[in-house]
């Protein structure tokens, strides 16, 4: 209940307060995590001395480490500030790269997957040691893990889809692995294993959950 009940003494100490003293400020807030989207560097200091006050008043403080002021720096915002990234929910918010209508391109502010999740997603993955799961079928360890990577692909590609790759190809490594302990012709054959996997993605890509959204149309890649 402990949760529930903070959320609520929240809605009350910031959401309504906000509300009523700052309308013009938008604002999201998850459980105790929030960010407050400011137009200058000045109101986001009033806001912020605002907030000190209100917090100590309802018997709260904001937590030293995680608050700050972050600069929302891309091609039209070219100021140099000390913070241009923060993390929220999972993503990383930051100046990135991106392709913009018309072929042309430049700098976004935009969230992509943290690399704190993706460095839990691959300590995960690892958990899973597929390499001594030679007692199960390639079907059995797609069945078993399929709600895990599709909830990771679920999530964390509706942004910059290219910043969780690189970790799911992981598991294809561990598969590969997994391929060489399996199978006697395969041992010592690390080579021989990757084009056992290429093949087999070929010719089912839809058997684990982030085939399709490595490998495009069955296509196989170096990567792994």
């Amino acid at each position: 209940i402990s949760p529930i009940l903070a959320n609520l003494f929240l809605h009350y100490v910031f959401d309504v307060w906000m509300a009523r003293s700052s309308p013009a400020i938008p604002f999201e807030r998850y459980a105790d995590d929030i960010i407050c989207h400011c137009r200058s560097e000045e109101e986001a200091r009033t806001l912020w001395s605002a907030l000190e006050v209100r917090f100590r008043a309802c018997g709260l403080v904001l937590h030293p480490a995680k608050t700050k002021i972050v600069y929302c720096k891309d091609t039209n915002r070219r100021g140099d500030y000390p913070v241009q990234s923060f993390d929220f929910l999972g993503y990383s918010f930051r100046p990135r790269k991106a392709a913009w209508r018309g072929g042309r391109y430049g700098t976004s502010f935009l969230p992509a997957a943290s690399p704190k999740a993706l460095k839990a997603i691959r300590q995960t993955i690892r958990g899973w040691a597929f390499h001594h799961r030679t007692d199960k079928s390639l079907a059995d360890l797609a069945r078993m893990y399929r709600p895990y990577i599709q909830g990771w692909i679920n999530y964390y590609s509706h942004f910059y889809k290219s910043a969780l790759t690189w970790t799911l190809h992981r598991i294809d490594a561990f598969l590969i692995r997994w391929a060489c302990n399996k199978f006697k012709r395969l041992r010592r054959r690390p080579k021989g294993a990757r084009e056992w996997l290429a093949r087999v993605i070929r010719a089912n890509p839809h058997l684990f959950a982030h085939w399709r959204f490595l490998h495009g149309n069955g296509r196989t890649s170096g990567a792994v």
